[in-house]
């Protein structure tokens, strides 16, 4: 089955988390790419699709692996995965058990939605 890729929407949220998360604003992106603040927002808002080397220029301005930007925002399950996993690998044990039998818990009644 094959997987729906991700929308110039989504991918533009995501952006839109980590620079807020950085505390940077839309112009000082934008200086970043040599881009304006607006062509930063057009960006956010799914309206422009984002280039490779941008998207290089963007991991770099905000300290993380290219790859972290595209796993927010797969909609593959393997990549899902990795998320949890990375989220799940920086609790302590007794902290990872409550987690991994929460998941259960709320996959258990999700199933019982359908």
């Amino acid at each position: 089955m094959p997987v729906k890729e991700p929308s110039p929407h989504q991918i533009g949220r995501q952006l839109a988390k980590y620079r807020r998360a950085r505390g940077l604003t839309q112009a000082q992106v934008g200086e970043h790419l040599r881009i304006s603040g607006e062509a930063v927002s057009r960006l956010e808002r799914g309206f422009v699709e984002l280039s490779v080397s941008k998207l290089l220029q963007l991991a770099d301005l905000y300290g993380c692996p290219v790859d972290e930007l595209l796993l927010a925002i797969s909609p593959r399950p393997q990549d899902l995965g990795v998320q949890i996993n990375a989220i799940i690998k920086e609790l302590n044990e007794a902290d990872k058990q409550f987690a991994l039998e929460s998941l259960k818990a709320l996959a258990s009644h999700l199933a019982q939605r359908k």
